[in-house]
């Protein structure tokens, strides 16, 4: 029996709060949830700055991962159940892909960093390109696992997050507008953010899927389901993932971690400033190594250090993240946007770095793309919904809910400014007390809409 189908003598569960039970079936899929690299991810929050306002996002990456795989997992063994191929090439489901695409599943985040968006904007790293040197450097723990099955089994993995896997079953499973990572990470993030949004009958969907020759398509008589997990994601990104608050923190880190790559390259660090683990990244020569050493601890214990630096930006942004003093925003459109310079010039009065404190942060997304484009960067492919007869819909043809929030992006651009502005620290008169005033006034004329914390 080759290693690649090895089964455990008895299946190893996890317990977890989404799926109740994570079942491991293959010796593999447990060889690399123990590995060095996967265990990283127990100290990368999934959310980032969530939970700077919903408290009880404090799951990791690890979590979501592991969730990911179980609903892989379950659409294979409902594909082998219902749709085993029985001729090559009928589009029906071959079973010799399922250990490709769990362990795709399974590693489809490893190269996440921590609080990894911003962290990505500041050094210009790609968590997909880590993703896949983690998976194919002979350096990894990840990569000797997966060499074990076979020496090209790496590269079948990485193909798959890098969507050219030639199954494109497997790849829709994996990466679509509607594939396991989006339904756990809806239904996760709902379940620790404590909001009703992100639920949707996972159940449900998962019966409705089919595989067919192109990829994976829909049962019309699930039709429901999945207009249910549309809706679902458009509200938890309104509602969660584009939060003010969670915004403004992510400004915070960022201004945070952009002040401390200037004091390192200026050379104007105190001893108590000097962040090892960072330098490579400071200095654009990381290795693997290097971005594996990096976790949300490492970078809370420097945030705590920079806390008492002798540059006072550095200290104050670091305060203001550790302590959780969130910037104020106002939302504002393409004619609106002409007060922000004024805005800038009032908080540069009152005495604060506008480049420090001042940000705006534009957050969208599209809720359904029905309009396939290979051209894309990121090319989507579309929801199908298949007839009895086994022709093929488009769901936003059927779905009216779904079209009418099709291919319409949804959210808000907002500029970011000190609460200061609209309150003196000390509730008091001081120096600055007119510019505070003229702020708040002109906030108030000009009708910005300020959101509760």
């Amino acid at each position: 029996m080759s290693y690649a189908n090895e089964r455990l003598p008895r299946e190893k569960v996890f317990r977890d709060p989404v799926h109740n039970y994570i079942y491991v079936e293959n010796q593999v899929i447990l060889d690399l949830i123990n590995t060095r690299e996967f265990q990283r991810l127990r100290r990368i929050k999934q959310l980032g700055t969530t939970s700077f306002t919903f408290h009880g996002a404090e799951h990791t990456r690890f979590g979501h991962s592991l969730g990911v795989y179980e609903v892989a997992r379950e659409i294979c063994d409902h594909f082998q159940r219902n749709y085993p191929t029985k001729a090559a090439g009928d589009g029906l489901w071959d079973d010799s892909e399922r250990l490709v695409a769990l362990c795709a599943a399974l590693l489809h985040d490893i190269g996440h960093g921590p609080y990894s968006h911003t962290f990505e904007h500041i050094f210009q790293t790609n968590h997909e390109a880590i993703t896949v040197e983690i998976l194919t450097s002979e350096e990894t723990e990840v990569n000797r696992v997966l060499r074990s099955v076979s020496p090209e089994f790496p590269e079948k993995v990485a193909s798959v997050i890098q969507k050219t896997y030639a199954n494109k079953q497997v790849v829709q499973m994996i990466s679509s507008q509607l594939d396991a990572d989006r339904m756990d990470y809806l239904l996760r993030d709902a379940y620790y953010t404590g909001v009703k949004y992100g639920t949707f009958d996972l159940q449900r969907v998962l019966r409705s899927m089919k595989p067919y020759q192109d990829g994976i398509a829909f049962d019309i008589s699930g039709k429901h389901a999945v207009e249910d997990f549309i809706v679902s994601r458009f509200q938890m990104y309104q509602q969660v993932y584009f939060h003010p608050v969670s915004r403004s923190m992510e400004v915070i880190l960022d201004h945070l971690l952009q002040r401390a790559k200037e004091i390192y390259e200026a050379g104007n660090g105190d001893e108590d400033f000097v962040p090892t683990l960072l330098i490579p990244f400071f200095e654009h020569r990381f290795s693997l190594e290097d971005y594996l050493n990096l976790d949300d601890g490492v970078f809370g214990t420097y945030f705590i250090n920079w806390r008492t630096a002798n540059d006072q930006i550095l200290a104050d942004l670091s305060h203001r993240f550790l302590d959780r003093k969130p910037l104020k925003s106002v939302e504002f459109d393409s004619e609106t946007a002409t007060l922000i310079p004024h805005l800038r010039a009032l908080i540069s009065d009152a005495g604060y770095d506008s480049h420090a404190y001042t940000a705006i942060n534009n957050s969208y997304d599209l809720p359904y793309d029905d309009a396939y484009d290979p051209k894309m960067k990121k090319p989507l492919t579309q929801i199908e919904l298949m007839r009895s007869d086994g022709s093929l819909v488009e769901l936003s043809q059927e779905s009216a809910i779904v079209n009418a929030i099709s291919g319409k992006l949804s959210g808000d651009q907002r500029f970011f400014f000190p609460k200061e502005m609209l309150i003196p620290e000390d509730g008091g008169i001081n120096l600055f007390q007119d510019i505070f005033n003229d702020f708040g006034r002109y906030i108030h004329n000009n009708q910005l809409t300020i959101p509760k914390e």
